[in-house]
């Protein structure tokens, strides 16, 4: 590709008023408004009198947020997006960066609760209205998670140092701490279900057993009526977050530590019980009708937390990998197996080999992790810990928003990262032309790439045009 004029004919002006960045901001806060967004806003946050001006139209402000977000802000001075075109053409408003970052920080922790039951009950109404969790009446996976945001100097509040990985290896970063729980099936992508800002030196297992039962009653109440597992890393390996999976009536599945105790259940394991599964380098072998991998799976009993007054009896399954040793020199063969261990406890209703799948699985929640990252919570905004805990909930609510809006708009979309769904949904150019009785049209470019799923998704949310007079 190359320019087809010189740089002396080429000229740059900001001088139309009718052209809109974001005109898929139009359907995607469009299907905020029909679930119910303002309604809840205004009936649930309630600013205590000393936030002064900072709690008057809080649904107004709160509504620019997540449309900021949705179309790509990650900090409080790129909310100013949506006043730099016609958007104000189309909707009303629009609030400053400035009188945004106000009320941020006017929040106190009873407010970002109060935005946490928003949060809820929009999920529930957006899962309604875009069919989000296909199946979970019958399946569901919730999936906890700790995320580490870091952040350069102690200014912020809350701020220490926290464990993280970077490039697959174990730091210590100053930073805050984000608990994450999603809710999937196996045939619809993770929503966010509940988070919950912690400060930077917090270990997953700190709150973890009240945060499920938040997650799972969201999950319930966004449709998953059948049966619920919830997943874990070892971080959540506590007998406080397996006695709450059972009180709520969930199963548990959680990573292992490899303590002692776990090391000398793997190994009491007979050679004959472990069976081969199919794994990235597994082999079909025609003659034998089986799998040929260096990963096999078995399962045990095992009593956890037996040293404390409520010990647990459930399953360990355990998967073995073939441990090889990189200096070894090529073709030189072994003198005796050696094997890596990775064990879950778990009370799963499901066979081995489907119980040890559904549970590598979890890993689907570091995919939403890097969702949310790689959108707004690119950054922790303020140096106040309610607003930045304020900033993590409004973060879920977009992601499940353009969750929606892509489940709505095509098959593809329906899965699809954040970023494509900005990238294809929202950051639409379009100009804006006015004609008879108040009515608009947006004129989007010819041949955009998502035109079908972008129309698909309009037409479900809004209604259908008036007829024409002949």
């Amino acid at each position: 590709m190359r320019l087809l004029h010189t740089s002396s004919k080429i000229d740059l002006r900001f001088d139309d008023p009718n052209l809109v960045a974001a005109a898929g901001l139009v359907p995607v806060m469009r299907l905020a408004e029909r679930a119910g967004l303002a309604d809840l806003v205004a009936e649930h946050v309630r600013l205590p009198a000393s936030a002064g001006s900072a709690g008057a139209n809080v649904e107004a402000k709160v509504g620019c947020l997540v449309a900021g977000m949705a179309a790509g802000a990650d900090s409080i001075d790129d909310l100013a997006l949506l006043r730099h075109d016609a958007l104000a053409e189309v909707f009303g408003g629009i609030r400053a960066p400035s009188t945004l970052g106000t009320f941020l920080r006017a929040l106190r922790w009873g407010n970002v609760r109060q935005l946490g039951r928003v949060h809820r009950r929009l999920l529930a109404a957006l899962a309604e209205a875009a069919a989000l969790l296909g199946g979970a009446g019958t399946l569901a996976f919730v999936d906890l998670d700790s995320c580490q945001r870091r952040v350069f100097g102690p200014g912020k509040q809350g701020a220490a140092f926290g464990h993280t990985k970077i490039a697959a290896r174990s730091v210590f970063v100053r930073g805050l701490n984000a608990l994450v729980g999603t809710v999937s099936t196996p045939t619809a992508a993770p929503l966010v279900a509940a988070t919950r800002l912690r400060g930077g030196n917090a270990v997953s297992a700190k709150g973890a057993a009240g945060f499920l039962a938040e997650t799972v009653g969201a999950a319930r109440d966004a449709g998953a009526t059948g049966i619920i597992i919830a997943r874990g890393d070892c971080g959540f390996y506590t007998a406080e977050v397996v006695a709450t999976a059972r009180r709520h009536r969930v199963h548990f599945s959680i990573t292992a530590p490899q303590n002692t105790a776990i090391r000398a259940a793997c190994a009491a394991i007979d050679d004959t019980a472990w069976a081969p599964i199919r794994y990235p380098r597994a082999v079909w072998d025609e003659d034998l009708k089986e799998w040929i991998s260096d990963a096999e799976i078995a399962e045990t009993t095992y009593t956890a937390f037996a040293h404390t007054t409520s010990p647990v009896t459930a399953r360990l399954i355990v998967r073995r990998v073939r441990a090889r040793n990189p200096k070894a020199n090529p073709g030189q063969g072994e003198l005796f197996p050696t094997w890596r261990y990775h064990a879950v406890f778990t009370d799963s209703p499901f066979t081995l080999p489907q119980a040890e799948e559904q549970h590598r699985d979890h890993a689907i929640i570091e995919q939403v992790n890097a969702d949310l990252i790689n959108g707004p919570l690119a950054h922790l905004p303020s140096g106040r810990f309610t607003a930045n805990a304020a900033w993590l909930t409004l973060t879920a609510i977009t992601h499940n928003l353009l969750r929606a809006a892509g489940a709505l708009a095509s098959a593809f979309h329906g899965r699809a990262r954040g970023a494509t769904l900005r990238a294809h949904l929202v950051g639409v150019p379009a100009r804006l032309a006015r004609h008879g009785r108040g009515q608009i049209t947006l004129h989007l470019p010819t041949g955009w790439h998502a035109e079908n799923a972008l129309t698909g998704l309009f037409a479900a949310v809004h209604a259908p045009p008036p007829a024409r007079a002949t």
